[in-house]
């Protein structure tokens, strides 16, 4: 079982940026794909930005691209969701997961291993 954990989220004004971390115990990274999800208040869980292992590709949810930007640094075993534009919708928990950046990655079935989350607050 991987343990994963994030940290960086806090409050951020509207238009303001962030940056998440998430920390991952494996042996390497490189060979893991990792996504960010997300849960608003009230709202289902859903798929953010996701970093596939075997060939490096990064894909992100419609209403986070241009705004997001995955990135991974492997040494470091950890990968990072920096976030600029923010939005009062963006507030939520934001969780890391391990798994296959499949076309249906949003949903988050096919990501074995979780961390605990992140609390994003936007607000003025």
């Amino acid at each position: 079982q991987v343990q994963l954990v994030e940290s960086g989220g806090g409050l951020a004004q509207p238009g303001g940026s962030l940056r998440l971390s998430c920390h991952a115990s494996v042996s390497s990274l490189k060979n893991w794909g990792i996504a960010w999800f997300r849960q608003a208040p009230g709202k289902e869980r859903g798929g953010v930005s996701c970093s596939n292992a075997s060939d490096g590709n990064t894909y992100y949810a419609d209403s986070v691209k241009g705004r997001f930007t995955i990135s991974r640094d492997n040494a470091e075993k950890t990968v990072y969701l920096q976030m600029e534009r923010l939005k009062y919708e963006d507030t939520a928990i934001y969780f890391c997961a391990t798994g296959p950046c499949t076309p249906d990655w949003t949903t988050g079935l096919h990501f074995t291993s979780w961390g605990q989350g992140t609390h994003v607050t936007v607000s003025s």
